[in-house]
């Protein structure tokens, strides 16, 4: 089999597809990996090669923060900025793949590009397998606007909301792509994640349920040197391991490819609320202007090797990505989410409403209610709760994943791929 794997958008996005692409070619398939320009030489760097397709995700991330638009009071202007959004950088995408595309079995895609993907495919008359990270499926189970008063809503509601969002999204793509990409081929959409976060869910959507995409051989280890590392090996890296060995857990913060505002008033915020509560802070800078450096109350870095680390904390505080919520699911500690866009809210909320989490939007955030937050994770029976869902945690949703789309093309059928969630 020959799978081309797209996936575009931040690291976040780009992880599940280098981790899918090694379980794939350890199986003995050829894949090319295509990911945006700017997450080629993280893949490169951990053993996996990969070509860029269309736009870099700092261009992306840059136009949504300077688009005035998306702070307009008039909703309309809001959703014609998120349309501009959607179709930036589609055309040079579309052409991108259409040339990698030739030769290969089946195409593979996140949820970011996924409609381009799929046109790609179909136009090559070859199999698409779409990896969700979040169910954007119409169903009965999640509430299409993340609050608790949204949840109270009958489920018909939340169905009609997913499919009206589904053809928005369709619609804001529609003009940039081909308006007959040829006849649907078979497919797919993996849910990778783990349904019981979500009750009620598992019966709505067709599947497979694969897990979380876990980074269970520890693949992605950050390999880069200076304090910005994630591994433990090296002189900085054994500078952060003596340091978190030297005091108490500290609380973790990281907020990934998120935009934290003022780094120095961000970092000023963290120091004083942790200082506080007499609790040290560890800082992963991310893609954030913030220097790096370790003294005995606080440890900045890049990154941070969640499995290793996140164990060792007494909290983690981030923005709600996929990856790192399953990270600090999987470490059994305590979550404040402070989400910032996408999918972020419904991962605060889905893990508030199970008690093992806190959230707010990120941009709501201060020092007085980051305190708030946390004293409320930090009692001791979020902790047992934490806890008892690491251990039913599944870990081998990379695998499944790839078994699910050696079942597409036809070279093997497990049924195991549609039983994944928590272990009873």
């Amino acid at each position: 089999m020959r799978a081309l794997l797209a996936f575009t958008g931040s690291r976040g996005d780009a992880q599940p597809g280098i981790l899918l692409a090694q379980a794939l070619r350890e199986r003995g398939h050829e894949v090319t990996v295509a990911l945006a320009p700017n997450l080629v030489a993280f893949a490169t760097e951990h053993g996996v090669a990969a070509v860029p397709f269309g736009c870099d995700t700092g261009d992306l991330l840059l136009a949504q923060r300077t688009d005035r638009r998306f702070a307009a009071r008039d909703p309309r202007a809001r959703l014609r900025a998120l349309f501009d959004l959607q179709r930036r950088g589609v055309p040079e995408a579309l052409a991108d793949l259409r040339a990698l595309a030739p030769g290969h079995d089946v195409v593979v895609a996140g949820m970011a590009g996924e409609e381009l993907a799929e046109s790609v495919a179909r136009s090559m008359g070859v199999p698409f397998a779409a990896v969700h990270f979040f169910p954007i499926q119409p169903n009965t189970a999640v509430p299409v606007v993340p609050t608790r008063r949204a949840a109270r809503l009958p489920g018909v509601v939340h169905r009609r909301g997913w499919s009206m969002l589904a053809r928005a999204r369709a619609a804001a793509v529609s003009p940039v792509l081909p308006a007959d990409p040829g006849p649907a081929t078979p497919s797919v959409r993996i849910q990778a994640y783990d349904p019981d976060l979500f009750p009620g869910l598992r019966t709505e959507l067709p599947g497979p349920f694969t897990g979380f995409p876990i980074d269970v051989d520890g693949l992605l280890r950050d390999r880069t040197a200076g304090l910005a590392t994630t591994g433990f090996g090296g002189d900085a890296d054994h500078a952060l391991r003596t340091w978190l060995e030297s005091g108490t857990a500290p609380i973790y913060v990281g907020f990934g490819s998120m935009d934290v505002g003022d780094p120095v008033a961000f970092v000023a915020m963290l120091r004083a609320v942790c200082a506080a509560r007499g609790h040290r802070l560890l800082l992963a800078s991310g893609w954030a202007d913030i220097a790096p450096g370790i003294d005995e109350r606080v440890a900045v870095v890049g990154q941070v090797d969640h499995a290793r680390v996140l164990p060792r904390c007494v909290a983690a505080v981030h923005h709600g990505g996929a990856g790192t919520t399953a990270a600090a699911l999987r470490a059994g500690v305590p979550q404040v989410i402070c989400s910032v866009q996408a999918d972020q809210p419904y991962w605060g909320q889905a893990l508030q409403r199970l008690g093992l989490a806190a959230t707010t939007p990120a941009r709501t955030l201060t020092g007085a209610k980051l305190t708030v937050l946390l004293d409320l994770v930090v009692a001791p029976e979020v902790g047992r709760r934490a806890a008892s869902w690491a251990a039913g945690l599944r870990t081998d949703g990379v695998a499944r994943a790839a078994d699910a789309v050696e079942h597409l093309v036809g070279t093997v059928a497990p049924a195991s791929i549609h039983a994944a969630g928590r272990s009873s």
